[in-house]
C-alpha cells in the first residue's frame, strides 16, 4: 500500500500536471513536492535585458545585480482583460514586498514588461502607469518597474528541448510566456516560473521569493560562521 507521504507526493503533481503540463514537465517533473525543497532550482543565466521605465529611466540587467528580481508582463486592457492578474501581484507579492522592505525583502524588485494583448511591446505607458498609480496602494516605481522592452527576450528560456516561448489558442493572446512569472536571483539566473494568470500560483510565486531569501540568509551565515574560524 503507497504511503500517504507518496499518494501526497502524487496528487501535488497531478494538480500541476492539470494546470500547465508544459511547465511542469521543464521546471519541476523530478522536483516533487514544493514544500519539500531545500533550495530552488537554477535553470541558469537570464539575458542581460534593457528597458525603459515609465519615467524614461534606462535599465539593464546590470542595474539589478545583487537584486531578486520577479519578472511579468502587463496590458492595457487590466484589470478586465490580463495575462497576469495585477490585483493578485499587488495583494499577494507587492504588498508584502513593501510591509518587508526594511527587514529582509528590500532588494526584491518587480519589472512588469508592457506589452499589448498579442504580446507586442507598448510604446505608450501612460494608460498603465496611471492604472498602477490609481490601483497599487502606496505604488513606488522603484520598487514596481513599468517597463518598456523586449519581453519575449526576457523570456527566451529553453530546458529539456521545452521553450517558454510556446504558442496556442489556450493562451493569452496565443503567446505562453504572457501569462508566467518569472524569479531571477541576484546573478541573474533564474529560479522559478509559475503562471500569473490563478491567485494560487501567484501567492506561490511569493513563497518562493521566500525561500529564496531563506537561501541568502542561510549562505550569509555559512559566510560570517568561516570568517570566524
Amino acid at each position: 500500500m503507497a504511503s500517504k507521504k507518496s499518494a501526497g507526493k502524487s496528487k501535488i503533481i497531478a494538480i500541476f500536471i492539470l494546470l500547465f503540463p508544459a511547465f511542469l514537465l521543464v521546471f519541476l517533473s523530478t522536483r516533487g513536492c514544493e514544500h519539500k525543497f531545500k533550495e530552488l532550482p537554477d535553470y541558469g543565466k537570464a539575458i542581460n535585458y534593457h528597458f525603459t521605465d515609465s519615467r524614461g529611466k534606462h535599465f539593464s540587467s546590470k542595474n539589478f545585480k545583487g537584486d531578486v528580481v520577479i519578472v511579468t508582463t502587463i496590458q492595457q486592457t487590466c484589470p478586465d482583460s490580463c495575462a497576469i492578474l495585477l490585483w493578485n501581484v499587488d495583494h499577494a507579492i507587492y504588498q508584502h514586498i513593501m510591509k518587508n522592505r526594511k527587514k529582509k525583502l528590500k532588494q526584491v524588485k518587480i519589472i512588469s514588461f508592457a506589452t499589448d494583448s498579442k504580446g507586442e511591446p507598448l510604446k505608450d505607458l501612460s494608460v498603465i502607469k496611471d492604472a498602477l498609480y490609481d490601483q497599487v496602494e502606496g505604488y513606488d516605481p522603484d520598487v514596481w518597474y513599468l517597463a518598456k522592452g523586449d519581453a519575449r527576450a526576457v523570456y527566451d528560456f529553453k530546458y529539456n528541448n521545452q521553450s517558454l516561448l510556446k504558442k496556442g489558442e489556450q493562451y493569452f493572446g496565443g503567446e505562453a510566456y504572457l501569462e508566467l512569472m518569472l524569479l531571477l536571483d541576484k546573478k541573474n539566473h533564474l529560479r522559478m516560473v509559475n503562471r500569473g494568470n490563478q491567485e494560487g500560483t501567484v501567492r506561490r510565486m511569493y513563497q518562493h521569493v521566500a525561500l529564496l531569501q531563506k537561501q541568502y540568509d542561510k549562505e550569509h551565515k555559512k559566510a560570517l560562521l568561516k570568517k570566524q574560524k
